[in-house]
C-alpha cells in the first residue's frame, strides 16, 4: 500500500450528509471483478442530478473531497472504499464517518480526516466559491496548516507507513517471539508437540 505522508491536490467539495455506501457504488456494479476498476461507479446515480461537482470540469482531477457527516454510513461494503481510491480519491474530509467505513478506507490507502462540523462548512464554502487546492498533513494532523483533523491511532500508523494489517503485526514480531518463549517456559505442557511420522 503507499504511504500517506502528505497531499497536496485538487479538493471536491461534495455539500451532502448521509452518503452512504449505497451511494457511493450501487450493488448493482460490484459484480465486475476489482482489477476492472470502480472508479466509474462512484456515486453514479448522483452523477444524473444537474450540476453535480463529480462532473464539474473545475474539479476535475481532484484526489481530496470534503463533505458532510455520516460519510460512508449505510452498509459496509468496501467497493464503497475502492470507487473512491479507483476515481483517484486520497483522502476524504468531514465531520464523521461510518466505523466500518473508516476501518476500510485506512485498509485501502484512504484517509478519512474527522473535522468539526464548522470546519467542513468553512472548507466547502471555500472550494464551492472557487476551486482550489488544498494540503493535508498526516504527520502534524493539519489541513491548510491550521485545521485540525483527527483519525484514528492505527489507521493513521498504517497510512502513514503504507502498511496493511499483517505488516502491522509483523511489527510486534520480536515482542510476539518473545512472549512465546516465555510463555513455553511457564507452560510447558502447553506448547504442541510435534512427532515425526
Amino acid at each position: 500500500m503507499q504511504e500517506f505522508v502528505r497531499l497536496t491536490a485538487a479538493a471536491v467539495p461534495l455539500p451532502y450528509a448521509n452518503i452512504d455506501t449505497d451511494q457511493l457504488i450501487p450493488a448493482r456494479f460490484m459484480s465486475r471483478p476489482r482489477s476492472q476498476g470502480y472508479g466509474d461507479f462512484l456515486l453514479h446515480d448522483r452523477r444524473k442530478e444537474a450540476g453535480f461537482q463529480l462532473d464539474d470540469p473545475a474539479y476535475r482531477g481532484a484526489a481530496i473531497a470534503v463533505a458532510r457527516r455520516n460519510f460512508g454510513g449505510g452498509s459496509s461494503r468496501e467497493a464503497a472504499v475502492y470507487a473512491l481510491v479507483d476515481a483517484g480519491i486520497r483522502c476524504v474530509i468531514a465531520p464523521s464517518f461510518g466505523d466500518i467505513f473508516a476501518a476500510n478506507a485506512a485498509n485501502n490507502g484512504l484517509l478519512a480526516a474527522r473535522v468539526t462540523e464548522d470546519a467542513a462548512e468553512d472548507l466547502l464554502a471555500r472550494l464551492l466559491a472557487s476551486p482550489s487546492e488544498v494540503t493535508v498533513d498526516l504527520q502534524s494532523c493539519l489541513i491548510d496548516g491550521h485545521t485540525q483533523f483527527e483519525v484514528e491511532p492505527v489507521a493513521r500508523i498504517k497510512l502513514l507507513r503504507g502498511w496493511e494489517d499483517i505488516d502491522l503485526t509483523l511489527s510486534h514480531a520480536d515482542a510476539i517471539a518473545a512472549f512465546t518463549r516465555a510463555d513455553g517456559e511457564r507452560r510447558p505442557w502447553a506448547v504442541p508437540v510435534t512427532r515425526a511420522f
